[in-house]
């Protein structure tokens, strides 16, 4: 691999056109394309911008990822992947909040100056240059699509829970391979000998994972209206059901349990922090939504920020009575940790309610993030680093409906017979990633476009900037050495996947054929 991409920089770039890889798509032009006659429509409020906010960060985190982050991991043969932060989870939670409020100050000031759908891949275009915009856009896969099928498993899980005392379904259709192949749960093992097979290879899929996203496929193809509407009632159920867990766990806490707080110390709090980063991840979903947002300069600063400090509020009020109700080392083999919890307290009818929201909380951050793929897609394509097909927008709903169905597809597939664990850290790796670049991009835009209006303004942008990016890579570093070496191969994939289709077709090259760094 690293012979065939020198093979390739040398063919396609050399020395004498390095620089070009930097250049910079200007400010005025990104803004010229959010307001296209062919373009998105423009539908969404602050409100609407909150709840999906709301929608996209509160799900497979707190119903399903927070239970490792709190007991640790280990794999199929016993080896520890990670410490548990224990009832210092609330902690875990406190060290993200601090660190996605200082990113998310960062993507308020760009998505009020740019209010266009591709994130931070357009942040970074404007700021860092094409090469690392592409590498941006490639990353921010992971966060979407591949993120959505840990969420989709977890969906899968929750209905399991759900159903199971109503509807028989075997198990060799509700697990998926990698889960049964990757599980320290002999049980579950056990499923990869008594399964059917095909060709000598067990048949083991989870047919309500891709069941749940295909559903959500077709209903992002009516609409952006329609979905936003959908979200609303979805996380209205998410937060009444989040409020009946907090109201009855809080009467069955025992402080006991609170003891030892720490058992691995701050490894262990900084290991759990890294999984249940999962929690925070989508927040940047709203930015997606800008050339479908009124308003925007206004209207996407609320809906970031507002949406981050109440899911950051919502998340230290459920560790806190998760970790009082159970000894947090019950919580790691547990796909639905907090039904457990209230199972284990005695509170099965209560358990199976909130089973159901979760039901519902896990469709809305399907719903979200299947929303934001497509648009990151849709925007690479426009620039031309991806194919034209992927920036066709539909007739009538006014969608991107090719990248919508080819994500729903892809998410739909490897969901069927994926693990969500093997899903978390790569994940959660390609977000912070992103993350500590737009924190970087904010102080670059500061000094190359320094008289450009800014609706909203990150004050001391040169601490909470470098803060952030430092706090980023921090939780980064207690991610598994697994985890960066499939980020690297990804990250190599998408280099190569540049070279070989997005430098010869940019449209701003194509455009500006000597353009560089300096002339952008």
């Amino acid at each position: 691999l690293q012979l065939s991409l020198s093979l390739l920089w040398s063919h396609f770039i050399g020395a004498n056109n390095f620089m070009s890889l930097f250049a910079r798509k200007p400010i005025a032009a990104l803004m010229s394309e959010a307001d296209h006659p062919n373009g998105l429509k423009r539908a969404l409020g602050a409100g609407d911008l909150i709840m999906l906010a709301i929608g996209a960060v509160i799900g497979a985190g707190i119903f399903g990822s927070i239970g490792s982050a709190a007991a640790g991991q280990t794999d199929a043969a016993g080896n520890v992947i990670r410490l548990g932060a224990g009832p210092a989870l609330v902690i875990s939670f406190l060290l993200l909040g601090a660190c996605c409020a200082l990113a998310g100050l960062c993507y308020a000031e760009l998505a009020s100056m740019i209010p266009q759908a591709g994130s931070a891949y357009a942040y970074t275009y404007a700021t860092l240059g094409e090469i690392v915009a592409w590498i941006i856009g490639w990353d921010l896969i992971l966060e979407y699509a591949v993120g959505n099928v840990a969420v989709a498993i977890s969906w899968g899980d929750y209905f399991k829970s759900l159903t199971g005392d109503w509807i028989s379904i075997p198990s060799w259709l509700t697990t998926g391979y990698r889960t049964a192949l990757l599980s320290s749960d002999p049980a579950v093992h056990g499923m990869l000998e008594s399964a059917p097979r095909l060709f000598g290879i067990p048949v083991l899929i989870n047919v309500p994972a891709f069941a749940i996203v295909a559903l959500i496929t077709w209903l992002l193809m009516l609409g952006v209206r329609e979905s936003a509407r959908v979200n609303n009632i979805l996380v209205v159920v998410k937060l009444l059901v989040l409020g009946l867990f907090i109201v009855m766990g809080m009467q069955h806490i025992d402080t006991a349990n609170y003891t030892p707080f720490a058992p691995n110390g701050f490894s262990g709090i900084h290991q759990g922090a890294a999984i249940v980063f999962f929690a925070y991840i989508g927040f940047d979903a709203i930015s997606t939504a800008a050339e479908e947002t009124r308003n925007p300069q206004r209207n996407l600063p609320i809906g970031i920020l507002g949406g981050l400090a109440i899911c950051t509020i919502i998340y230290i009020i459920i560790g806190f009575v998760l970790t009082g109700m159970v000894p947090s080392s019950q919580l790691g083999a547990q796909a639905d940790p907090l039904a457990f919890a209230l199972k284990a307290t005695g509170m099965t009818y209560i358990a199976k309610i909130v089973a159901l929201g979760a039901v519902f909380s896990m469709a809305a951050v399907l719903l979200v993030f299947q929303y934001g793929q497509p648009r990151i897609f849709f925007a690479m394509a426009r620039d031309g680093l991806l194919p034209k097909w992927a920036a066709k927008v539909h007739g009538k709903y006014r969608v991107p409906h090719v990248t919508t169905f080819l994500t729903g597809a892809f998410v739909a597939l490897w969901a069927l017979i994926g693990d969500a664990g093997e899903t978390y850290d790569l994940t959660n790796i390609g977000t912070l990633f992103a993350f500590a670049l737009v924190c970087i991009g904010v102080i670059v835009l500061r000094h190359t476009d320094p008289d450009r209006p800014r609706p909203f303004r990150v004050p001391f942008v040169h601490l909470v900037g470098i803060a952030g990016a430092g706090l980023c890579i921090f939780v980064m570093k207690g991610l598994p050495a697994l985890a960066w070496v499939r980020f690297g191969w990804w990250l190599a994939i998408g280099i190569l996947l540049y070279l070989i289709y997005g430098y010869r077709n940019s449209t701003l090259r194509r455009n500006s054929p000597s353009v560089s760094t300096i002339q952008s």
